[in-house]
């Protein structure tokens, strides 16, 4: 199952009797089957059980709270559940052949799969199968504190379907190149949240800083995906070569659905005091169609040296199309004379177009083992792509009042790209010094490419933007590192990373050039990012019964960049660092404990906040957290065994600064507390028992996805 029943929510009388009555049904088929194997007990024995069915049923309930927040958080549906957690059958065919079957099936949550396995030493295997699973979503938006504004527009429990139908088989036979071919379906389907939010004024506040974008918004999601791959593999002399190619296809039809001044009124076409409430269906259509051929080779020059190499074409198709359009419900149709219509109310439809992508890469790695103790890797790759792409559509716009004239003009872009990047590496490992292991790693990068971006307005068209820009990227990053073992009871690692990455732009050609205040787009002109990195582990076994493992981990980050015209200046500083300290204990032969407790400290400084302290537009950004858990288990006998588990999450880095902005610091606290009872009801049949209790504060939405839940969940497993 993609779900984790042990996330566990009030429990309802139907779902406490439901999982009574698995309870009870389980014991009654284990006193039966017990009277039975009474009598041929060593007839049996479960070690060497090949089958097994677990079927099991329950549910996730909510005392209090918001549902959806609930059924995000934990990704489990709200309500019960069952059927299939578990199946395995196996069954052996003439000459050597064997039969697998693998499933589960839940209904209530919408999780199954099935998977068929038939295989044969040295001749091949066939494996076709089936998965579905769900994932949950919260379709709220966002929250004003100024004045407690929240949005409940629609029902906000959201889920996408995520599944695969596939089909492989293999050719193993000794002697013959080794070929696998594989065919898989995959789709998503349904509705979850995004973070592009609507806009409203009906936060209290009055003038030109009312507006906050905090109405919730979605994502409808439609996607189909093909996939045909064939591979062969093959040994020749002393080398393993191999072919493949791969062809896919995919066709995606998504919408992001948006409110703009939602349930409002004000001055429309339609009056003074009218609705100005717009639904904004944003619609994106792109089939792609993309073939792959790549080929690759593995050879043993000598004992002490194996040469790799391997070279990939890709091209890809690309067709696309969509529109923008504001109306008075969800996938409306383009009205220029729509009623609630405000200015700049800025659209589009009629989208058509495509692009056209080449990719060729291309490596060659070299391992050699001068010394018994002493291994060096070495590589380079070369990576070339080109991409063109042509699209029209139809743009739109409305004036200003008191017409609020609706207006278009057709647009066509054209642009292309190449890029050509080239990358070396090399490693070294030495493992001659007694209970220590030494690394080193060190890789570079060079590229450059250009673009070209030309859009014409009207048919057949005059020129409103032209531009050509070459850049130059590069990026390098070292690595040494070491593992120690001091003692047969301590052993401890370090390892420390530089990382920088520069781009340079160089706008050659511009038809909005910076020096005329339209300084977007083509603005930035470099960009450096650089990392440092550097992290220990220490573990420490002073009893057999007890491990200590400590970690630790610095990063430290920083951006600068360079507008046209401009200095260039540090637009960002990033510094975290992430203490973690586990403890596994076990004092008696029948009890165990295990804990862990982390601490993150993540802070993004800006000059932007710097600049204007006083106004809070931009705050600095902290994502400090607590996560603690621990998990104790207790053997009762040799038929029982009880284990209980506790989380516990915090974060505290809301910033009220709503007089200025919207605020977005995250502040929520969790706890998690759940027990699990196992039983051996017979030597065929075990019981499981599960409860969970959940309860989670979110300050960031005023405490409206705040919850209270249960979980109660039992199950029975039976070995044939």
């Amino acid at each position: 199952m993609k779900n984790n029943l042990f996330s566990l929510p009030i429990i309802t009388r139907g779902a406490v009797a439901g999982a009574l009555a698995c309870s009870c049904w389980a014991t009654a088929i284990a006193r039966a089957a017990d009277a039975k194997e009474a009598e041929a007990k060593d007839a049996f024995n479960p070690e060497e059980a090949r089958n097994w069915i677990e079927i099991g049923g329950g549910g996730v309930f909510r005392s209090s709270g918001d549902d959806a927040a609930m059924r995000r958080r934990l990704q489990l549906p709200d309500g019960g559940f069952g059927g299939i957690e578990d199946f395995h059958y196996e069954q052996d065919l003439a000459k050597k052949g064997l039969l697998k079957i693998d499933g589960h099936g839940f209904a209530g949550s919408d999780d199954y799969g099935i998977k068929f396995d038939i295989s044969r030493p040295e001749l091949g295997y066939v494996q076709f199968g089936y998965s579905q699973f769900k994932t949950f979503y919260d379709g709220s938006g966002g929250y004003f504190p100024g004045n407690a504004k929240w949005f409940r527009l629609y029902n906000e429990d959201f889920d996408v379907s995520r599944g695969e139908v596939w089909f492989e088989a293999g050719l193993r036979k000794p002697e013959l190149p080794e070929i696998t071919i594989r065919y898989s379906h995959e789709y998503r389907d349904g509705l979850k949240d995004s973070t592009s939010w609507g806009d409203s004024n009906l936060t209290g506040l009055a003038g030109a800083t009312a507006t906050r974008n905090i109405v919730p918004s979605f994502l409808n999601i439609n996607e189909r995906r093909h996939n045909v791959r064939v591979d062969a593999r093959h040994t020749v002399g002393n080398s393993d070569v191999g072919v493949g190619v791969r062809y896919e296809f995919s066709d995606q039809d998504n919408s992001r659905n948006m409110r703009r001044r939602a349930l409002e009124t004000g001055p429309s076409p339609a009056g003074a005091g009218t609705s100005i409430d717009r639904f904004l269906t944003h619609r994106e259509e792109v089939k792609t169609d993309m073939l792959n051929f790549h080929a690759f080779s593995e050879t043993r020059v000598k004992e002490s040296l194996l040469f790799t190499t391997g070279y990939s074409f890709t091209t890809l198709d690309t067709d696309i199309g969509g529109s923008r359009i504001f109306g008075s419900s969800y996938e409306a149709i383009y009205d220029p004379l729509a009623a609630n219509r405000q200015a700049r109310d800025e659209g589009f439809h009629s989208l058509a177009g495509g692009a056209q992508m080449h990719q060729h890469v291309g490596n060659l790695n070299f391992m050699w083992t001068p010394l018994k103790d002493l291994a060096v890797v070495t590589g380079v790759r070369i990576e070339k792509q080109e991409m063109d792409a042509e699209n029209d559509y139809f743009e739109t716009t409305v004036g200003n009042a008191p017409g609020y004239a609706s207006t278009g003009e057709d647009i066509r872009i054209n642009s292309d790209r190449g890029i050509l990047d080239v990358s070396e590496s090399i490693e070294l490992r030495y493992t001659g010094i007694t209970n220590l292991v030494t690394y080193a790693r060190a890789s570079w990068m060079q590229g450059q490419g250009d673009l070209s971006e030309i859009e014409r307005v009207g048919l057949p068209g005059t020129t409103d933007l032209l531009r050509s820009t070459e850049f130059d990227r590069s990026a390098q990053q070292y690595t040494a590192g070491l593992n120690w073992y001091p003692h047969r009871k301590v052993s401890t690692g370090a390892q420390y990373y530089h990382k920088v990455r520069n781009e340079d732009y160089g706008h050659t050609q511009d038809t909005t050039p910076n020096r005329t205040g339209n300084r977007y787009p083509a603005f930035l002109i470099a960009q450096d990012f650089t990392t440092d990195d550097v992290n220990f582990r220490v573990t420490f076994r002073p009893w057999s019964t007890l491990t200590l493992v400590s970690r630790y981990d610095l990063q430290f980050s920083t951006i600068d960049m360079q507008g046209d015209g401009l200095a260039k200046i540090e637009s960002a500083e990033m510094t975290s660092h992430i203490f973690s300290q586990s403890v596994s204990w076990t004092p008696w032969s029948r009890l165990g404990l295990q804990a862990t407790v982390s601490y993150a400290q993540d802070e993004t400084d800006t000059p932007a906040y710097e600049a204007t302290p006083a106004q809070q537009l931009v705050l600095d950004f902290t994502n400090d957290y607590w996560f603690a858990n621990s998990t104790v288990t207790f053997v009762a006998d040799d038929k029982t065994d009880i284990s209980a588990y506790y989380s516990y999450y915090l974060a505290d880095n809301y910033v009220n600064n709503s007089q200025f902005s919207q605020p977005f610091g995250a502040g929520a606290e969790e706890h998690t507390i759940g027990a699990t009872l196992t039983r051996k009801l017979s030597e065929r049949m075990r019981l499981k028992v599960r409860y969970g209790f959940f309860t989670y504060h979110d300050e960031t939405s005023g405490g409206n996805n705040d919850f209270d839940g249960h979980l109660v969940y039992s199950s029975v497993q039976y070995l044939f």
